[in-house]
């Protein structure tokens, strides 16, 4: 299975030839290759998969991708604890 998060870029430079981006993703902050998404700009939100912006999204799609990918957490730790407790 992929899985591509959502990410807020904070800021653009280059590195090595290749368009990048400080991206937040929700509070942690990590490196993506922006070259897929060249249109993309400080406080532009992607979706990113394996360190490359595939997608640009506007922020209430990546707020709501953001809501779904905690519910989804919220759900695999309470799995996590019943598990522990047995």
């Amino acid at each position: 299975m992929c899985l591509a998060i959502p990410g807020r870029v904070l800021k653009t430079f280059e590195e090595n030839g290749l368009v990048m981006g400080l991206i937040d993703y929700a509070g942690v902050q990590n490196q993506a290759c922006l070259t897929y998404t060249p249109e993309a700009e400080v406080g532009s939100y992607v979706i990113v998969h394996a360190g490359f912006a595939l997608q640009i999204l506007n922020e209430d799609e990546a707020q709501a991708s953001l809501r779904e990918l905690s519910r989804l957490a919220d759900i695999m730790e309470e799995d996590r604890k019943e598990k522990d407790a047995k």
